[in-house]
């Protein structure tokens, strides 16, 4: 997992003195390798004392091995960017459209690439037996995360699967309450804080459901509510309007979900995906 989606990921759980460090760091990753300690904790603010406070909750034991950490990695993906056109990982009034839409397709090349590389298969593999058992599929997810539960309910309904798409959050505790089928209930959000998307993960829990969290943050309430928690590694850009690159680390997740699932029953599956292609071949035509 790199720094950067380390930061990330753990921003929104930090107390305030070191979510301003990683606020200005997750701004300018080179301002720790431009800047000492002391310096670093003058821009943001702060003591000497919570930089390394900041060090230790992102994983590293103080700030030189945090510099050297982050050095060897801008380096790395420096060369990367730059292979695919891009010049760096965060978009800037100077650049281009062109040069804009080249870092933004690298931020979501690196995030699937980084998801996919972290993935617990265990945990992947529990989950899809959760899902393949159930007889009932409940999908939640509020914002641009609702679009990604969507998705995979498509996907699901396509080979014959019983899946709901909740549309609010009293629609959703009400039949995550409900077991009149063995159930699996599977959450999205990627600050994995969403008040009422953590609220139907533990209710459909408390209630004898098997439960599934797709999150980037690890020490999420929505993570602690799933027997079966899925991480995404996302770094987003300065335009985030809702969810971008985080929402293409989620569909990725989605799509090994759903492959999982479907070559449980490969047969069955590649006859559903043929014959309801054929049945709406006239509303295409």
């Amino acid at each position: 997992m790199s720094i950067q989606s380390t930061i990330e990921a753990a921003a929104s759980t930090l107390p305030p003195s070191l979510a301003r460090i990683a606020a200005v760091v997750r701004e300018n990753p080179s301002i720790v390798i431009d800047k000492t300690i002391n310096e670093l904790a003058d821009e943001c603010r702060t003591s000497v004392a919570s930089v390394v406070r900041f060090c230790r909750a992102i994983g590293f034991s103080g700030y030189a091995p945090l510099r050297m950490a982050l050095a060897t990695e801008l380096g790395k993906e420096a060369a990367q960017f730059s292979a695919r056109g891009a010049f760096g990982s965060e978009i800037s009034d100077e650049d281009t459209l062109q040069e804009a839409v080249s870092k933004l397709a690298a931020l979501e090349l690196l995030a699937i690439e980084e998801t996919v590389a972290q993935l617990d298969f265990d945990v992947l593999e529990a989950a899809i037996d959760a899902i393949d058992s159930a007889d009932r599929i409940l999908l939640y997810g509020i914002g641009a995360s609702q679009f990604v539960a969507e998705d995979l309910a498509h996907k699901l309904l396509r080979v014959g699967r019983n899946a709901h798409v909740l549309s609010d959050s009293h629609e959703a505790v009400a039949a995550s309450v409900l077991q009149s089928a063995p159930t699996v209930a599977i959450g999205f959000s990627h600050a994995g804080s969403t008040i009422e998307t953590v609220r139907f993960l533990e209710t459909a829990r408390a209630n004898g459901s098997a439960t599934v969290a797709v999150t980037s943050a690890k020490d999420s309430p929505l993570a602690r509510a799933a027997d079966h928690a899925l991480f995404t590694e996302v770094r987003e850009s300065t335009f985030r309007a809702g969810a971008m690159v985080s929402r293409i680390a989620q569909l990725a997740l989605v799509d090994c979900l759903f492959i999982g699932v479907a070559k449980r029953r490969f047969t069955e599956t590649v006859d559903a995906l043929q014959r309801t292609r054929e049945a709406t071949r006239a509303l295409r035509d």
